[in-house]
């Protein structure tokens, strides 16, 4: 979702007065919220895998008469084009894939490249690429410092989830390592996640010694953009967190495992992608094939740690 937002920049940028209105999962709207270039955010009530091919008519059949002349479908599944094919929208443009023909009467082939180039390349193959930027609430994040019990003074995200698998989520006990050089060096550790990450967070926290405040399950979205901002910087696996902090301005050091920062990188004024490229990396495995999961493993604490003092000032 943060890397649709360079899409919706650049309709904008090409066609000032145009109106966006994004059909999404419930959980990603408030994120939507902080994107100015939307008008509005309307949930598709159907969760990830759900078919629901009679919730997808209901609603495209309610969309009909809001006067829509595109719709951009990004997803490349066949189940996605239904609803602006049930809303009569008379252009509707996307991928090909799952055999959409009909669905979707304007076809694009995919020419390679990052994730957010192929986005954009729907609106516009040769424009820039804007970076992506979400709405920040500096006001909203003393705020929720407050209700955290955070303490004023430099701090450091951690981001150790990553909903693929763990092919791509760093040890946690380095982690907890370089937590433990952050508070020695006099900056807050805060470990973000969502509440299923929760254990994943207190491992880290045990393993920094206590130094590590865990915030997995403790903050909204809209939280995390607002708190990533106030940080000088924030460690992170590839993940939608990874893509969220960027979005808010935050300095990132980005730890890559099975995945490629050719295909998805931080989309960040300052970043520090740190990628060990072994011979059987990038795999894009859930799991690590040879049981090794040395892409990580050897990534140590120590060279994370100077990544981050060379990006920003500790």
């Amino acid at each position: 979702m943060v890397m649709a937002q360079s899409l919706f920049m650049r309709l904008k940028a090409l066609t000032p007065d145009t109106a966006i209105d994004v059909l999404a999962p419930g959980w990603s709207l408030p994120l939507i919220a902080r994107m100015p270039q939307v008008r509005r955010g309307i949930e598709i009530p159907l969760g990830h895998g759900q078919f629901g091919f009679g919730v997808r008519r209901r609603l495209g059949l309610g969309l009909s008469a809001h006067g829509y002349s595109q719709a951009i479908v990004l997803p490349g599944s066949w189940k996605s084009a239904l609803v602006p094919f049930f809303a009569g929208i008379p252009r509707r443009t996307g991928y090909r894939g799952e055999m959409r023909y009909g669905l979707l009467n304007d076809l694009r082939h995919r020419d390679g490249g990052t994730t957010v180039r192929q986005f954009v390349a729907l609106a516009d193959a040769a424009g820039e690429i804007p970076q992506p930027r979400l709405r920040v609430d500096p006001a909203e994040a003393v705020r929720v410092m407050g209700k955290l019990g955070l303490k004023p003074g430099p701090a450091v995200a951690l981001m150790p989830g990553a909903e693929y698998g763990p092919a791509k989520r760093w040890p946690a006990e380095h982690f907890g390592v370089l937590a433990m050089a952050l508070a020695d060096s006099g900056v807050q550790p805060w470990i973000f996640g969502s509440a299923k990450e929760f254990a994943l967070g207190e491992d880290i926290r045990r393993a920094s010694g206590d130094t590590a405040i865990n915030l997995c399950g403790k903050t909204s979205l809209p939280d995390v953009v607002d708190l990533a901002a106030q940080c000088k910087a924030v460690v992170t696996n590839d993940s939608g967190l990874m893509h969220v902090a960027a979005a808010a301005g935050a300095p990132i050091v980005a730890l890559y495992g099975s995945s490629d920062p050719n295909h998805t990188p931080p989309l960040a004024d300052k970043t520090s992608v740190q990628w060990l490229q072994l011979s059987c990396s990038p795999c894009f495995e859930r799991t690590c094939p040879l049981y090794h999961y040395r892409c990580l493993r050897d990534l140590r604490p120590r060279a994370v740690h100077d990544a981050l003092r060379a990006l920003v000032s500790l």
